[in-house]
């Protein structure tokens, strides 16, 4: 019983490890911290946000098939996140400065705090059981994800700032600043339907995607010797 009971604890002492927010970590040293280099921060926030683009990539994947099999519905939806201006692609990323893409990555990520809450909790209460507990777990598991990347990624821009890599004026950001308060309306309209569950996976996608992408181009804009 003792050996079992060792077993369960070291699986969940690694699995506690390799997630960004869970480990105690900080940037200056604090007691009972554990400091890392600018480095393996970078790292860990690139892994988490890979795993997580992949599962929600996953996700969207299988919601797709089980519930439009025949259906077309790329570029027919309109994304809550649309009011945060995003660079389209790696050029102009790279030409942000590091605050600026620093903050973009923060708004991204703050944005989903509500809408993945609210997809777990309506997927959790579907009725199409056999399809839904699948998919509620993800959902649950990506909302972790993102709160814990949230906070590897500000405890990077922390440690950036004690290098003197990156200004003052990146902190902490409000879920309600991220967006208009009117794109948050949708998602107070009570039951979300199966049309809800998709376009969202779908933005989330998304957005995952450029959050993954964008942490790649801070690191190698940041870090010398780096190739982007």
């Amino acid at each position: 019983m003792e050996k079992v009971r060792f077993s369960v604890l070291t699986l969940l002492c690694l699995e506690l490890a390799m997630r960004v927010g869970t480990a105690p970590i900080c940037a200056y040293g604090q007691a009972g911290c554990h400091v890392l280099s600018l480095a393996d921060l970078f790292d860990r926030v690139i892994q988490q946000s890979s795993r997580m683009h992949g599962i929600s990539s996953d996700l969207h994947t299988e919601f797709e098939k089980y519930f439009y099999p025949s259906k077309n519905l790329i570029g027919k939806q309109k994304c809550h996140t649309y009011g945060i201006v995003t660079p389209d692609d790696k050029e102009n990323a790279q030409r942000l400065g590091r605050e600026q893409l620093t903050e973009v990555i923060l708004r991204l990520l703050g944005a989903w705090s509500y809408p993945l809450s609210q997809l777990y909790q309506s997927m959790s209460q579907d009725q199409n059981q056999d399809f839904n507990h699948h998919t509620s777990n993800k959902a649950l598991e990506i909302s972790d994800m993102v709160h814990e990347l949230r906070d590897g990624v500000a405890k990077m821009a922390e440690k950036m700032k004690l290098l003197g890599v990156l200004g003052n004026t990146v902190g902490y950001i409000s879920p309600e600043s991220l967006v208009p308060s009117s794109a948050f309306s949708f998602y107070k309209q009570g039951e979300l339907n199966s049309m809800d569950h998709h376009d969202l996976l779908y933005c989330f996608r998304r957005d995952s995607n450029k959050v993954k992408n964008y942490l790649r181009i801070l690191k190698c804009t940041t870090l010398p010797g780096l190739e982007c």
